[in-house]
């Protein structure tokens, strides 16, 4: 009697581990670091955008740097610009080091990230040049995974290129780059946004709306089923 009963406990904890295993690939997770950086994964391919940048840098968000040790071989790093809010160089250098098959995309090597994006199933990446007075050259990403349309914006302030861009899943913006498509009567055809790069105590004046998250937090998860 007593075997059967753990014949039967083990075979639940099976089915029960297999289900959670089966749930995880059917979703896109993204972990807000900080800044504009984020972890992405779909439980195969491991994604980081702007990360990993100088903790601190210009009075914007600080991480654990537990984050650093966390990275997976085989990773994948894009970066919108070079900026230390965005980008770390010695981190940058100390990864490729010490991880395996690591792969460094920056806003230099768009035609290497699109072409290397096409080589991967059910993932594509295209970028867009876009304004940022601070940089000689700035990209913003749009990226379809499993048939999921995330924008990521970077530190553009100029709205025009994400009001071309159809059907959205997921649109990662600063504020300002809200403001600018409010003034030029831009609509951002977006089913979500999440609203990253702000200051630490940074207050938001306007009304949050039901389609938006606020990225404020260290770890904060997105999760998209598809």
């Amino acid at each position: 009697m007593m075997k059967n009963h753990k014949r039967i406990l083990l075979a639940v904890s099976l089915f029960l581990v297999s289900n959670l295993c089966f749930s995880q690939s059917n979703e896109i997770k993204i972990k807000f670091i900080g800044n504009c950086g984020l972890y992405m994964t779909d439980g195969n391919l491991n994604i980081y955008v702007d990360f990993p940048y100088k903790s601190g840098a210009y009075g914007y968000m600080e991480y654990d740097k537990a984050e650093l040790d966390s990275i997976k071989d085989n990773s994948i790093f894009i970066f919108t610009h070079k900026h230390a809010d965005h980008y770390s160089g010695k981190a940058m250098r100390e990864i490729l080091r010490t991880k395996k098959n690591c792969k460094k995309f920056t806003q230099w090597k768009t035609k290497k990230l699109e072409k290397f994006s096409k080589s991967l199933p059910d993932f594509n990446v295209k970028a867009f040049k876009t304004k940022h007075g601070f940089s000689l050259k700035h990209n913003s990403y749009l990226i379809t995974w499993h048939s999921k349309k995330i924008f990521i914006s970077g530190d553009t302030e100029n709205a025009e290129i994400i009001g071309r861009i159809k059907n959205i899943d997921w649109a990662f913006v600063p504020y300002w780059l809200l403001l600018d498509a409010k003034e030029k009567n831009i609509e951002v055809d977006a089913k979500m946004k999440a609203l990253y790069h702000l200051y630490p105590n940074q207050k938001i004046e306007s009304e949050i709306p039901e389609n938006m998250v606020v990225l404020r937090k260290e770890d904060q998860l997105i999760e998209i089923p598809y």
